[in-house]
């Protein structure tokens, strides 16, 4: 079958995570097929981590809750797509519009992985979807389609585009709450799209006094904005000043905030992927154990990067309905989290 492509299309239209885990397939593409058009099809809310990105030349938003809601808007989005005229689709989002989406805009490859009930016959090139097993990382996963198209992959190094308007604004804001060039910088993200991926508060709290009266490091929380209030209560509660960007930050600027500090501390979550991506020290705090859902799946990729993980003896996880009171999250104390900034320290 001819893998010559002149147009590809990368279908990610999921999470922040899943969207930065999927960028070596940017450069790959790009380093096998240098004189071909790349695009990315993306969510409204995750379009940011692309652009700027040396191997993408287009990046189409697909908002499926507003612009492209409806019958009407959905055939114009197609009809929009086909007219591009893509002849590679790979689609790492397993969905059944995805793969309708990319059958109806008559892309003549499309190649993704083959979930039951996920229309998956209307994909040309079906992987066998191991994921849920976790048996490698989600990148990992994502360059294996590439594989199965028989290019080479030299590397899986993340990468997130750091705006020069970002940085600016993030040199700007450090100073406006007392932190200067040299000092010791600390970001926490207390933050998670599960309560069973959420660290407890007060830990958060004690974390923070911790680090900034033993090590001296400057504090920053972020998170997004349904964590606000997560956040505020830390930032309340700690001893020590805590610059609070909770809810306030694209993720432009996140890429840049996390790119001035020195390590950044937080829960499973799409931020622990950016940090990694820019090149910051990760500690990251894990808890279902849930073989899809594990580190060996969506851990940190960085080569100083942490992970925190203790299963709590749990023979099924029942996850956000958990009946034990999140014992594995209650296993990661404090001094844990510490141990882990030790050791990034001595490297």
């Amino acid at each position: 079958m001819n893998n010559h492509f002149k147009k590809i299309l990368v279908v990610r239209t999921d999470r922040i995570g899943d969207v930065v885990l999927t960028t070596p397939i940017f450069k790959a593409l790009r380093e096998n097929y240098p004189q071909a058009h790349i695009a990315a099809m993306v969510s409204p809310r995750t379009k940011e981590i692309l652009e700027g990105s040396p191997y993408i030349d287009e990046i189409i938003v697909y908002d499926k809750d507003k612009h492209h809601k409806g019958i009407a808007a959905f055939w114009k989005f197609i009809l929009g797509l086909k007219n591009k005229r893509f002849d590679l689709a790979i689609v790492l989002h397993t969905k059944k519009r995805m793969n309708l989406i990319t059958f109806l805009a008559n892309i003549p490859r499309r190649i993704g992985f083959a979930e039951k009930g996920k229309f998956s016959l209307l994909l040309t090139d079906r992987l066998k979807d191991t994921r849920p097993l976790g048996l490698k990382h989600e990148a990992d996963y994502c360059l294996d389609v590439l594989k199965e198209l028989g290019l080479k992959i030299s590397e899986r190094k993340l990468h997130v585009p750091l705006k020069k308007e970002a940085l600016d604004w993030a040199d700007k804001v450090l100073a406006e709450n007392g932190i200067n060039k040299g000092d010791k910088i600390v970001a926490i993200h207390p933050g998670a799209s599960c309560p069973s991926k959420r660290w407890f508060k007060d830990r958060f709290v004690a974390l923070a006094d911790k680090l900034a009266h033993d090590y001296g490091f400057k504090i920053i929380i972020i998170s997004g904005l349904k964590d606000i209030a997560i956040a505020n209560d830390i930032g309340k509660s700690s001893k020590h000043k805590i610059v609070n960007l909770a809810g306030k930050i694209s993720l432009a600027q996140t890429a840049a905030i996390l790119k001035q500090v020195n390590i950044f501390i937080s829960n499973d979550s799409g931020p622990v992927h950016i940090a990694s991506a820019v090149g910051t020290p990760v500690i990251s705090i894990f808890g279902r154990n849930q073989p899809g859902l594990s580190p060996l799946r969506w851990g940190p990729l960085g080569e100083r990067d942490k992970y925190l993980h203790k299963p709590a003896g749990c023979s099924i996880c029942l996850a956000h309905k958990c009946v034990k009171g999140f014992d594995c999250l209650k296993a990661i104390t404090v001094e844990d989290v510490l141990g882990a900034v030790d050791k990034i320290l001595q490297k």
